[in-house]
């Protein structure tokens, strides 16, 4: 019986998937119509430079917005980590985990307020763009690494710290010798999820974009309206074999527990 779930379970995940790639080989015009085998969408996509600029921008705030809350969310993650006794912390924690439960549509516009108020006041930023878009994908990324390494932090051994101060190491070599090396598994993890959250987002991009930076999620849902080719299957199937070739790197760089 465990099986049988299991099995709905992979099939339920993946039969989408599956059935898009299909259709990214179909020659039908149709995105999800059957036309016999052809890769002429792929051809199409090599030279469709609006879907390529849309996807080579995606990739490069979302690798930027990953860094930066990357950054931020273990300054984060360590102040609540070790420090929880300082006037205001529960309201701190509450604050900086708000963007997990906040619905984006929430957050797009009062980012979307924050940004015309600052241009206002500052004339900064002169239009928004893709460095607003950087931010707000950082802002939402940097909350799930705090907890992230949160979490990392609690679980740690302090004696493991408090040796080597004891030896004679100060705060900076403790935390880049024995904190960093310990918490680096949290830290990928979090740039990760933070690369996947931008990669993927509509809503915020949606309302801090603007002229020229536009993402490859708000290009596809704005083709939606206009009609859908099979080039975004074909393009999918490329960042599904990309993601796939990195998945496969990575399991082969794994550290070999026997040593």
């Amino acid at each position: 019986m465990r099986r049988v779930i299991l099995a709905f379970g992979v099939v339920f995940l993946w039969a989408p998937i599956a059935l898009m790639a299909a259709y990214a080989f179909s020659g039908s015009r149709v995105p999800f119509e059957w036309g016999g085998f052809s890769l002429r969408w792929f051809a199409a996509l090599a030279a469709n430079e609006r879907l390529l600029e849309a996807a080579w921008l995606s990739l490069r705030i979302g690798a930027a917005a990953a860094s930066l809350a990357t950054l931020l969310g273990l300054t984060l993650g360590w102040v609540l980590a070790r420090h929880k006794r300082f006037a205001g912390r529960p309201l701190f924690g509450v604050l900086a985990g708000a963007p997990l439960v906040l619905p984006e549509v929430v957050m797009g516009l009062a980012l979307l307020l924050l940004f015309v108020g600052l241009q206002a006041l500052t004339g900064w930023p002169a239009q928004r763009g893709a460095v607003t878009v950087w931010l707000a994908h950082a802002g939402l990324g940097m909350a799930y690494v705090a907890v992230l390494v949160q979490a990392r932090l609690v679980g740690l051994d302090p004696a493991l710290e408090e040796a080597a101060a004891d030896l004679g190491a100060g705060p900076f070599v403790v935390f880049r010798t024995i904190t960093l090396p310990l918490i680096a598994p949290s830290l990928v993890a979090g740039w990760l999820l933070a690369f996947t959250l931008s990669l993927d987002d509509v809503v915020l991009a949606s309302f801090v974009s603007g002229p020229g930076a536009t993402t490859l999620p708000v290009y596809l849902f704005s083709q939606l309206r206009l009609g859908m080719t099979p080039e975004a299957n074909a393009l999918a199937v490329v960042m599904l074999g990309l993601a796939g070739g990195l998945g496969l790197l990575g399991w082969a760089l794994r550290p070999d527990p026997r040593r």
